[in-house]
């Protein structure tokens, strides 16, 4: 069924929920069942297959309709080993065979439902596994990664290359000798790998690695089963299950979480989805006129508003929780789905285990028929306790803005920006020293707390910082001062309120040759060549110094709104493109009685009168030393040009 066959009158409200449904195909030695919902089928029946690609079905078996909507069907004996789909006769005519919307483990390319035994997928001591400790959202830092970007170089010293398996590797190293791979990230000192798409997508044929064919991955199509191009064996549906879990498991061992980046909002296509091939039209919205609304400007979006959408996107990361043992979730354009949901998500993962995080873009990429007031972007973050939304708001702050290449912010010298960067220092929340008139983008907090912020100066989408500065600086063949830039940049977001994110491979000084959207650029731009680690060894350890600042210190950590509003105080009648404050009173528990830091954003030195006392410098021109840089007691100091100047009594 296309989309010219959904009328503008139809309606789905008639068509019963079953929500307490949460598999298609059950699987025991003695039988398998198979279950779908398909409440506008006219028939439905299962085919069995002896092979996940290709053959003649052994046994076509019809479905039984049952309750609410459900067609049921029970094959005896061992099935184990075989494959299966689905198929709904809508209309007088037979769609296209599916594994179901809820497929957990299909064969090569995701065209056929595999019947295995989950129990054999868990590695070796997989039900001792345990998350590592979290004591709050706040000491959350986050590693955004993608699995061939990590280890495709040939100077990755990585065996598996583009794999899960990757992140189980340890004592890697580049050609001189420095770690790559897990050691890095170990020794970077983040806690969370936020990993791009790793279910199931479409864009890359599995059965053909020798293409090295490159894609982020948002084009969802089996949402419940792991990514076949990023195993050892696509073919064998057991052995990406058990290769997702034991980089999960390795990962858990060293001290890192792992997040998923999920795409809920839109499917790959629509005629040939799942989603259609099951149920046609219900889980996407539509327009009045009956075409599919576009709010992810992929040519659809699902309608999270309706009852087995909802229940399905419950189900699934629940499902990435429980098998998977994931510990959060990031939500491609979570603006298209409706808050409810959302609030019902954050419910029902805190029933697991309330230290799994949720994060998401906090916006759409198109219109949508869903009301404002329902969708989960940005504005109505406050209506969504304890799940966080990314800030642009600081990100373009920071760097200029993302549609404008050349377009420079405040660590490029770009004036007016300093109430921007004021609203991320406090993690997006209500303050009284902020004209929020002259925020960028938002003209009111939108986070309760600062856990509910992400705050980030790059990620995958748009030009790496590197690139963004090469573009939007005067001075683009000046390597030193593009680097003071690079660590201003990041030490605005790892020094302000919220949860600090970051893009892999910035702290190796990383680039992108330029390339803007790299959603398909070939491993040659995408992927980090660890032999910047080598050239850049002066930025790895800014980061590394960046990174154990904050962890030492939780007055950069603070929780709660009110502890912001009672501990940090912005300094003021400072020069244009400067920022200061204080952080007071021990706040959070920290060891540093009173913290100050500026940030100077010109591109020449500034005089700044300073509080009274004794000031321990731990950063000062693009240094950090945790022990001290130097002491002064002087009421006025010179911070150097585009540079961070921290010191705490």
């Amino acid at each position: 069924m296309t989309s010219s066959a959904i009328s503008a009158n139809s309606s789905f409200d008639t068509y019963p929920a079953n929500l307490t449904m949460t598999e298609e195909m059950k699987y025991s030695q003695n039988k398998t069942q198979f279950i779908l919902w398909a409440p506008s089928a006219e028939a439905v029946e299962v085919k069995i297959y002896a092979n996940g690609e290709n053959g003649d079905a052994l046994t076509t078996i019809s479905m039984q309709k049952k309750a609410k909507g459900t067609w049921e069907a029970t094959l005896e004996k061992d099935q184990k080993g075989k494959f299966y789909t689905f198929r709904t006769k809508q209309n007088g005519k037979w769609l296209k065979e599916t594994p179901g919307i809820r497929a957990k483990a299909v064969g090569i390319n995701g065209n056929r439902g595999a019947i295995i035994d989950l129990t054999e997928t868990n590695p070796e001591n997989w039900n001792s596994d345990t998350r590592p400790p979290l004591n709050n959202f706040t000491d959350i830092i986050i590693y955004e990664m993608h699995h061939r970007d990590l280890s495709m170089a040939t100077n990755s010293g990585i065996t598996n290359k583009g794999k899960f398996m990757a992140l189980t590797e340890t004592g890697t190293s580049n050609e001189e000798g420095l770690p790559t791979g897990l050691d890095h990230i170990l020794a970077l000192g983040v806690t969370h790998l936020h990993l791009l798409p790793s279910f199931d997508f479409g864009s890359i044929n599995e059965a053909r690695p020798q293409d090295k064919k490159y894609n982020w991955g948002y084009d969802p199509k089996n949402y419940n089963v792991p990514e076949g191009s990023y195993s050892t064996d696509p073919y064998n549906p057991a052995n990406r299950i058990l290769e997702f879990k034991t980089m999960v498991q390795t990962l858990h061992k060293n001290g890192l979480r792992v997040i998923m980046d999920v795409v809920y909002n839109h499917t790959q296509d629509i005629d040939n989805s799942n989603f259609t091939l099951t149920v046609p039209g219900y889980f996407y919205r539509h327009n009045a006129d009956g075409s599919y609304s576009n709010a992810s400007a992929c040519s659809n979006e699902t309608a999270s508003e309706r009852p087995m959408m909802r229940q399905y996107m419950i189900e699934s990361v629940k499902y990435w929780a429980k098998e998977y043992h994931v510990d959060g979730f990031r939500f491609d354009l979570m603006g298209i789905h409706d808050i409810e949901t959302m609030n019902q998500i954050r419910k029902a993962l805190d029933e697991i285990d309330p230290t799994i995080f949720i994060y998401g873009e906090g916006w759409l990429a198109g219109g949508s028929p869903l009301a404002e007031k329902e969708q989960a972007i940005k504005k109505n973050g406050q209506l969504m306790p304890r799940i966080a939304v990314f800030s642009d708001d600081i990100r373009d702050a920071i760097k200029g803005s993302w549609n404008n290449a050349t377009s420079a912010g405040f660590i490029g010298g770009k004036s007016d920006l300093e109430e921007s960067i004021k609203f991320g220092v406090v993690g997006a929340t209500q303050n009284s020293q902020i004209d929020y008139s002259k925020i960028n983008y938002s003209k009111a907090p939108y986070a309760n707390n600062p856990t509910e912020v992400i705050n980030y100066a790059s990620c995958h989408d748009d030009m790496c910082l590197n690139d963004k500065l090469k573009v939007s600086s005067q001075e683009s063949d000046n390597e030193a001062i593009l680097k003071k830039r690079n660590k201003l940049a990041q030490t605005i977001v790892f020094t302000s309120q919220g949860v600090p994110f970051m893009l892999s491979g910035e702290e190796l000084y990383r680039n992108k040759k330029g390339v803007h959207n790299s959603f398909e650029s070939p491993d040659s731009i995408n992927e980090l060549d660890w032999n910047w680690k080598s050239i850049h060894q002066d930025i790895f350890v800014y980061y590394q110094k960046l990174i154990d600042l904050r962890k030492s210190h939780p007055a950069f950590r603070m929780n709660k709104t009110e502890d912001v509003q009672k501990n940090l105080h912005f300094l003021e009648n400072l020069p244009s493109n400067v920022v200061g404050y204080t952080i007071s009173n021990n706040a959070n528990g920290d060891e540093w009685s009173k913290i100050l830091v500026i940030y100077n954003g010109n591109n020449s030195d500034v005089h700044i009168t300073v509080p009274e006392g004794d000031w321990q410098v731990v950063a000062t021109d693009g240094e950090i030393e945790l022990n001290g840089i130097k002491t002064t007691s002087d009421v006025s100091i010179t911070v150097p040009a585009i540079s961070t100047w921290i010191a705490h009594q």
